[in-house]
């Protein structure tokens, strides 16, 4: 799978604890940042904030008028929004909707 061919899906929905878990491209440390871009425009959603710790890059994003952390953690390949309030449940779970496997 490469990641200039791959569509992201919505995995798994745990509105409990405000994360929306994603499938897509794998990704490594240094792909991460193009992988994430990809994800942004397929949701037209923009970077606000990018901040990288030792195995887990983190991004503020924008997604009409809501901010949600978008987080990849290399090891796993793994990729997930998180909200920043339990207001954002509606963004996520149209997110959710927006990303279903069809």
């Amino acid at each position: 799978m490469t990641s200039t061919s791959s569509r992201f899906v919505c995995r798994e929905l745990d509105l409990e604890h405000g994360l929306l878990l994603l499938g897509g491209p794998e990704f490594d440390f240094d792909s991460f940042p193009a992988v994430a871009e990809q994800f942004l425009r397929q949701i037209d959603a923009t970077v606000v904030e990018r901040e990288l710790n030792a195995d887990l890059h983190v991004w503020l994003i924008d997604f009409e008028g809501c901010r949600l952390m978008l987080k990849g953690e290399h090891y796993s390949s793994a990729l997930w929004l998180e909200w920043l309030s339990a207001d954002d449940h509606e963004t996520l779970q149209f997110l959710a909707g927006m990303l279903a496997v069809r």
